[in-house]
């Protein structure tokens, strides 16, 4: 079957936050022509599964209380078929998207000022969420190696413990630099929060948009030991680009943890969004399957051209990708300062990616870019990158 990768949704409906944001974003007006690549939203068109699932729902008009014990099977059924791990349906919780999982399983699992550990720089939005919820974060800083990709520095990170952390946020992929952990990587982690007694939190948000030659491996499959202290969090919403719905969840193995969380879920009364639970049931089927493996297609074309692109430029450098639509470009090698670099990218090639200095240590001089668009935008945003930059070239 043929998909549309070419066709971007309207921006003019002004209802994607990737364009209606931007003058909020930069702190003034936008240029009209500016090319948002920041916010990890897709300009893809819904796939075609979900708008008749859409569709089904509205024509059946039942927008009541409903029953949503089929939303866990389909997640089972998708991490089985698609990741080859089966967790049990009755450790699935349904959370509204991965922020409200992360919150609601710090505020569930530890104690106001515990320490809570991520490796930087990464998703923007752990800090947040940390910082929001009383608890304190202790950054780990990801070293390079001679392949040009990010790895865990366990052995700094013990030297940095103060024995108040209680946890660990584990980006899987990982994002910023779309970096698929071995299962050696996972194993040693996992080992190190039971050394010192860390629950582990595994966000696999982007599990779904791995490249060729690599293959996401669920925590709880390849470290196994971890089970006791593992809590697993996942959602369509990055894949299927349904983030607006709401809609993820929690997957937690071990009785104690998954009876601690189950009182607070309990309490706040979390319920599923009921367009949330049936447009999740439906990506999560073969045909939905199929729309992936056909958009993971174009997102790795995309990144050739980006990472190609950028690499033409003295100076710059672009991380390997290995997953997700999240590109990682270094621009040290300039010798400019961020806010030149910045102002090239903003107001002269008018190109729009996440600067890096807001995820964290090794941030800095670095830009994200999202490849969730056209191969025409993506070829137009590298020309204008190359234009700003020529006089290095």
């Amino acid at each position: 079957m043929q998909f549309d990768f070419d066709t971007i949704k309207d921006p003019a409906t002004g209802r994607s936050s990737k364009w209606a944001l931007m003058d909020a974003m930069l702190g003034r007006p936008a240029p009209a022509d500016m090319i948002p690549m920041w916010i990890a939203q897709s300009d893809f068109q819904l796939a075609p599964v979900l708008q008749e699932a859409m569709k089904a729902t509205a024509e059946i008009g039942e927008m009541g209380y409903f029953n949503y014990s089929a939303f866990a099977q389909r997640v089972v059924w998708w991490y089985e078929n698609r990741h080859g791990w089966r967790p049990n349906p009755d450790h699935v919780f349904e959370i509204h998207g991965i922020g409200n999982a992360v919150g609601v399983t710090l505020q569930a699992l530890t104690e106001p000022g515990d320490g809570i550990i991520v490796f930087s720089p990464v998703y923007h939005e752990f800090a947040n969420k940390i910082r929001k919820n009383g608890r304190t974060m202790l950054e780990s800083r990801l070293v390079i190696d001679d392949a040009g990709l990010f790895r865990m520095d366990l052995e700094a990170l013990e030297a940095q413990l103060t024995g108040a952390e209680r946890a660990v946020i584990f980006c899987s992929p990982h994002n910023p630099a779309g970096r698929v952990w071995e299962a050696a990587e996972i194993q040693a982690l996992s080992a190190f929060c039971a050394r010192h007694d860390l629950l582990l939190i595994s966000d696999e948000i982007h599990m779904d948009l791995t490249f060729e030659g690599h293959t996401h491996l669920p925590t709880a499959l390849h470290a196994p030991d971890s089970l006791p202290n593992l809590v697993v969090m996942s959602a369509a919403s990055k894949t299927f680009d349904i983030a607006g719905l709401r809609t993820g969840y929690v997957i937690i193995p071990d009785d104690d943890l998954r009876a601690r969380f189950a009182a607070l879920y309990a309490a706040l009364d979390i319920q599923p969004n009921r367009f949330g639970a049936d447009l999740t049931c439906a990506a999560y089927t073969p045909e939905g399957a199929a729309w992936v493996d056909a958009m993971v297609q174009v997102i790795e074309a995309n990144q050739r051209v980006l990472n190609d692109g950028m690499n033409a430029i003295p100076g710059v450098s672009a991380m390997p990708m290995q997953s997700t639509f999240l590109s990682w470009i270094d621009f040290t090698g300039t010798g400019m300062s961020d806010a030149e670099v910045r102002s090239r990218l903003y107001d002269t090639a008018r190109v729009l990616p996440t600067p890096g200095d807001g995820l964290g240590l090794g941030g800095a001089l670095h830009h994200r870019f999202n490849l969730s668009t056209s191969p025409a935008q993506v070829a137009k945003a590298v020309a204008r990158v190359q234009a700003a930059f020529a006089d290095l070239q």
